[in-house]
């Protein structure tokens, strides 16, 4: 995860890259359990998609609605937002009486790279482009409270 450009002081893109990092490794129990033929794939599948779904959500509807707003990265976000389709699509889809894991295992291979754009491409870029008061309306409640 990103660590060199200090973005990760803004409230909300620390707290999506905290999670990116709890989504990388339940992608990896997954990816294990895939690997070993391990009955509890199912169960690994269902705790990274508990985290993946409210986790997208709230770059779409936060961080990525106000760069979209500001333009400069409406492109990039664009194609953030269909990779999550096709990742969600994949492992929400998932048949659980014959699952092909070969396709999970593309679609966790996507997700390792789409993180990887956005720690270290997105969210880098996001700090430049938005102005403050775009930061003060998407920045986590949880903040505000303290």
């Amino acid at each position: 995860m990103c660590n060199y450009c200090g973005c990760r002081d803004f409230p909300l893109i620390g707290r999506l890259s905290t999670e990116h990092e709890a989504i990388a490794n339940a992608a990896g129990r997954l990816r294990t359990a895939i690997g070993s033929g391990d009955p509890a794939a199912l169960a690994a599948l269902d705790e990274l998609l508990a985290l993946l779904l409210p986790h997208t959500t709230t770059e779409e509807d936060g961080l990525f609605a106000e760069l979209r707003a500001e333009g400069s990265l409406a492109d990039a976000v664009t194609q953030l937002c269909a990779e999550h389709q096709d990742i969600h699509g994949v492992l929400g889809g998932v048949d659980r009486l014959a699952p092909d894991w070969p396709l999970v295992r593309g679609a966790l291979d996507r997700l390792h790279r789409h993180i990887d754009n956005e720690e270290h491409g997105l969210f880098p870029a996001a700090v430049i482009a938005l102005p403050i008061p775009a930061w003060d309306r998407i920045t986590p409640a949880e903040t505000d409270a303290r």
